[in-house]
């Protein structure tokens, strides 16, 4: 016994109400340290910006190395000054702390105004307003309608007379709709602030967790001189902090249970694990070749300089004779001295700038998504959200695309079709989308069929079996709503649509719920008889049992239990009735895509019903494993039923949906319905959505199938089928019209095939087999999946060899795990919750609106930065290898080619705008073009612009043109009488030559690449060479008192004055432009792709 209450000790925290001590003899009195209700969503402060700001940057190698070539440079006697590094390594660091630092100031905008937030709370009987970061563990808060809840609190108290109250949870799951919550039954009659401050009571709980749908705790409440009375709390008790008080005047007593980043909604922003996009990958591996490049080029240049130096003349030559230090020191820390010399004077091969334009193209790219009209939903009054730059480019790239079914390819607006009741359809005349119609009592909707009592009762267990809310106000939140012929009218809200418009379509049959008030739920009858059962317990829905049931007494006193649930769960639960007339309609249903439901009942005796609410009361009380105690009373109390019938509601495929997936398989993606419906309902809305075509042959790999044959024998019989008919070639198995193959496969089985190797030795690995068939199916559906199930499946083909890019897309919590697991993850913001899209790197409103996010800005995003990358090492190429090819004409002296102005401008200024608004504003083909040709995707699959070969061809061309302008300049140099005076040139104008060749090629050769030319481009790329032109000229034309060195004074007017220059310069660009034209005219002209097709 005292180890179980350790374990209560270590498991549980102890809130004490008011922060009174429990009575002499109660449990002891242990005051226990809580944190204050500060919210701090800002990652530094005022003091640890800087040091943990350079720690986190300096992490990134790229920085890092360039840090330690500055060190370098300042250590040791480098050719180069240390500027030419320091300054584009602190211009880098310096915009990306200014852009974090200023995100972060925004977050401490945000905390503080939560944080000063004003409170009222109740103190010796009387309400003091306080601020929110003030509020502590126990203290008895006092909310108003339309205030949020400052923190997690247990309701005790409500102006309504009932305890309930109404709240809203938009701000943590997104869900509008007004959810009800319960006062604890003791303290529901407090109705002032001095009863409320009188309640001597202590709270048990859970630790803190993040799972905003459950909380387990129990309220011990003390009189005098009796025991305590202990009641227990679960999430119905529980205000979220972030929810909102709706259409609740006040509520009078609540307690802080959680407060300050211990609260449900602090937890749930823990920020998500770091995606890394397919780009990023390549861009580190082009950086380790171009590391590796620049270390063999020192080492090189080390080794021929002491090869060079091996004769004393050459050594010691007469005009730079050594100090005596230099001739003591070591041959092996010289040649190390060198090699560090020679890695400063090359190491601007590696692109520090890269990073910083990568993240403001990246950043500032986000915005066409969320600029974009065409994804703006005028329903939602919302457009596409970005919640992560970092993966844009990713979405050019997808090759899977997991989707859920209800919600994301259905619209989850549930519309009441038939019923069925014991073998008998009833079909209501009138269809109402959630308005209520005043008059529908007055229209004869119900046959005369027999079995009069047993349909009565269904109807009445479908009034009664629900969590549904009446509204009788004439306005919703400001709204109008269930206004009819001018008048009030009920309107019905519910967290879920299934639930809504089953209570709608039973009123329109002629059973209308009415309101629940003091507990009695009531009912008008269809001979307009108001009929009132006392609602006792409700057995609440949860994805694992897949029913609800509740236990009501009817005004004869009977007890009755009403079930409804999916048919998998009710038919094994059922004793009589008739099971296979309704069985058979509802697979029929399931079969033209309706969603159905078995409604069920039992009668139970009094001697049952105390049976029951003991193994409730047990169980709700219970602080450890309180969730398996309640399945396990469900599971006691939920047997034995009578079944009446069924229900089948529609919810009908979104605007558009088959569109979108027919688009997808036309780009080359695979399709993959991840659903927790039923297989007949799901395979009909794949038929509808085009998932499955006619033609489609369906195989299925599922529990019935696998009860008649072993799992082995299925799945080998199924490889064989998919390659013995799959005749054509495997290159074209991303064709839509090469594969009509359909999988289905439910989770029972998908379980059997994830099970470890060694539960089934010698039976071969299931998992590849698996995915063989898979590869070879054009579709594949996968039913009664669990949420965990469909991050397994994403799992799966993740880690496959092909190892391809997937995308998940989902609109409730059920989502959130494949969102999570896929490399892209796509919320829609639907009507089952905000989770899946806050949870998800980027949103929708609608699922349509995935062709254009994939085909049309994935598209882009990725040749742009594509281009981008390439282009960044090209033009580090063609700027350092002309250096390295000069060191062999300076007997490897380490003598720099350019200037220092020049070696730091170069990435910083010269060549950097051009390359961001390429890839910002670049279209090589229109936007209609794309959502026209969905084959236009294939071209970039598999990350085709960033592979070897090209990576190959972009590093070739710069050797290439770097050989061009240094040996162009140097054999135009031979001609020592370069200028009209006769006068000579010097190394400077030489390097300056070169340097002048150099940026006009590389910004000429991204204006070739550009196809789309705006104002911007014009102004951008001209101006850029304009600006090199202008500051080379006072660069050279001015003498710079803070400079040390006149080196470049009248260097760059001098180079111009000369008519041979001028031609030089023309002659190197053209040869060097010249070979990438010609390859591209080659190519376009005898195997042009798609793409270039559609450009003509």
């Amino acid at each position: 016994m005292l180890l179980i209450n350790r374990n209560l000790i270590t498991l549980s925290r102890t809130v004490y109400i008011g922060h009174k001590e429990p009575p002499p003899g109660a449990e002891a009195y242990i005051p226990q340290r809580y944190p204050d209700n500060r919210i701090v969503s800002s990652k530094y402060t005022f003091w640890n910006f800087i040091p943990k700001n350079l720690f986190e940057q300096f992490r990134r190698i790229a920085n890092f190395y360039f840090l330690v070539i500055f060190l370098v440079q300042l250590i040791i006697d480098t050719p180069t000054s240390p500027v030419t590094s320091g300054l584009p390594l602190f211009f880098v660091i310096t915009v990306t702390a200014i852009k974090q630092g200023y995100e972060d100031w925004l977050r401490h905008k945000a905390d503080c105004s939560i944080n000063e937030c004003p409170v009222d709370v109740v103190q010796q009987g009387k309400v003091v307003r306080t601020q929110s970061h003030k509020l502590r563990v126990g203290d008895i808060v006092v909310v108003r309608e339309d205030e949020t809840f400052p923190c997690d609190l247990i309701l005790l108290s409500s102006s309504r007379h009932d305890g309930t109250c109404y709240v809203t949870t938009a701000s943590l799951d997104g869900e509008s709709s007004h959810k009800t919550y319960y006062a604890v039954p003791d303290t529901m009659a407090f109705r002032t602030e001095q009863e409320v401050d009188s309640l001597h009571a202590t709270i048990e709980c859970e630790q803190p967790q993040p799972d905003l749908y459950k909380f387990v705790g129990r309220i011990n409440i003390y009189k005098d001189k009796e025991e305590p009375v202990a009641r227990p709390l679960g999430a119905e008790n529980m205000l979220l902090r972030g929810a909102t008080l709706k259409n609740t005047q006040r509520i009078y007593g609540t307690v802080a249970v959680y407060t300050g980043m211990e609260t449900k909604m602090a937890l749930n922003y823990q920020s998500k694990s770091q995606k890394r996009s397919a780009v990023e990958k390549s861009m580190n591996a082009f950086l380790i070749v171009y590391l590796c490049i620049l270390i063999s080029k020192a080492v090189i240049n080390t080794v021929l300089k002491y090869a060079w130096q091996w004769s004393p003349d050459r050594d010691e030559p007469w005009y730079n004779h050594r100090t005596e230090n230099e001739r003591q020191r070591h041959v092996v820390i010289r040649a190390f001295t060198d090699f560090l010399a020679f890695m400063v004077l090359f190491n601007y091969i590696i692109p520090v700038s890269m990073y910083v334009t990568v993240e403001m193209q990246k950043f500032l790219g986000s915005y066409f998504i969320t600029w974009d009209e065409e994804m703006f939903d005028e329903e939602l009054g919302e457009g596409a959200q970005v919640n992560t730059s970092d993966l844009n480019e990713e979405l050019g790239q997808v090759e899977y695309v997991f989707t859920d079914k209800t919600g994301t390819l259905t619209e989850n607006n549930m519309e009441f079709i038939e019923c069925c009741v014991d073998g008998n359809v009833y079909i209501p005349h009138a269809i109402c989308n959630g308005q209520i119609l005043s008059a529908a009592s007055s229209i004869d909707m119900i046959d005369s069929s027999p079995g009069g009592y047993r349909r009565d009762l269904f109807f009445r267990a479908l009034c009664l079996c629900h969590t549904v809310q009446v509204k009788e106000e004439e306005t919703v939140d400001g709204i109008k709503r269930g206004i009819h012929q001018g008048r009030p009218t009920s309107f019905y809200i519910s967290s879920s649509p299934d639930e809504v418009a089953l209570v709608e379509g039973m009123k329109r049959l002629g059973y209308t719920y009415l309101r629940l008030k003091d507990n009695y739920m009531e009912i008008l009858n269809k001979d307009d008889e108001i009929e009132r059962f006392e609602l006792l317990h409700v057995l609440n829905f949860d994805s694992v049992r897949r029913r609800m049931s509740v236990i009501v007494r009817s005004s004869s006193g009977e007890y009755l239990l009403f079930c409804k649930g999916a048919d998998s769960s009710i038919f094994p639960r059922v004793v009589s009735g008739k099971v296979e007339q309704v069985k058979a309609r509802v697979e029929q249903n399931a079969v033209e895509g309706l969603r159905t439901l078995c409604v069920a009942y039992r009668r139970l005796t009094q001697s049952e019903y105390e049976e029951a609410c003991h193994h409730l009361t047990e169980a709700k009380l219970a602080l450890q494993d309180r969730e398996q105690r309640l399945a396990q009373a469900y599971d006691i109390i939920e047997r034995d039923f009578v079944l009446l019938g069924a229900t089948a509601v529609e919810d009908r495929l979104q605007e558009k949906a088959a569109d979108t997936i027919e688009s997808l398989h036309k780009a080359g993606m695979k399709v993959w319905v991840l659903t927790g419906d039923k297989m007949e309902t799901a395979a009909a809305t794949c038929y509808a959505s085009k998932l499955f075509r006619r033609s489609t042959q369906i195989l299925e790999l599922t529990k019935k199938r696998t009860e008649e044959q072993s799992l082995h024998d299925v799945l080998f019989e199924l490889n064989r089928t998919v390659l013995r008919q799959h005749c054509r070639p495997i290159y074209n198995r991303l064709s839509v019209d090469c594969l009509d193959f359909g999988l289905i496969i439910d989770g029972a089985t998908l379980s059997a095939i994830l099970k470890p190797n060694q539960e089934r030795a010698g039976t071969g690995n299931y998992r590849e087999i698996f995915l063989e068939i898979c590869r070879n199916c054009s579709a594949v559906l996968c039913c009664r999946m669990a949420p965990l199930q469909k991050a397994q499946i994403v799992k799966l083909i993740k880690a496959s060899k092909e190892h391809p890019i997937t995308l998940a897309i989902g609109d409730g919590a059920n989502d959130v795990s494949m969102i999570l697991e896929a490399h892209v993850g796509i919320g829609i913001m639907g009507k089952e919750g905000r989770q899946a899209a806050r949870n998800s790197d980027y949103a929708i409103p609608k699922f349509k609106h995935l062709k254009k996010m994939l085909l049309v800005h994935g598209h882009y995003y990725y040749i742009r930065i594509a281009e981008l990358v390439q282009y960044f090492f090209y033009k580090n190429v063609c700027f350092i290898f002309p250096q390295f090819l000069y060191q062999f004409f300076c007997g490897f002296s380490q003598q720099p080619l350019y200037d220092t102005a020049y070696l730091t401008l170069y990435n910083i200024s010269f060549t950097s705008l051009p390359i961001l608004l390429y890839s910002l504003v670049e279209q090589h083909v229109t936007m209609e073009t794309l959502k026209r040709d969905p084959s236009l995707y294939r071209d970039i699959a598999k990350n085709s612009l960033l592979r070897w070969p090209v990576f190959l061809y972009w590093t070739c061309l710069g050797v290439f043109d770097a050989v061009i302008f240094f040996f162009g300049a140097y054999f135009l140099f031979d001609n020592t009488t370069f200028t009209s005076n006769g006068q000579m040139f010097g190394n400077w104008t030489f390097g300056t030559l070169v340097f002048t060749v150099l940026v006009f090629t590389v910004t000429l050769k991204l204006a070739l690449d550009t196809h789309h030319w705006t104002w911007i481009n014009h102004f951008v790329i001209w101006g850029s060479l304009l600006f090199y032109v202008i500051f080379s000229l006072l660069w050279g034309g001015i003498i710079w008192p803070f400079l040390n060195y006149q080196r470049m004074y009248y260097v760059f007017m001098q180079m111009l004055s000369s008519g041979p220059a001028w031609l030089s310069i023309i002659l190197l660009i053209t040869v060097s432009l010249l070979p990438d034209v010609i390859k591209k005219v080659l190519c376009r002209t005898m195997c042009p792709t798609a793409t270039e097709r559609a450009q003509v």
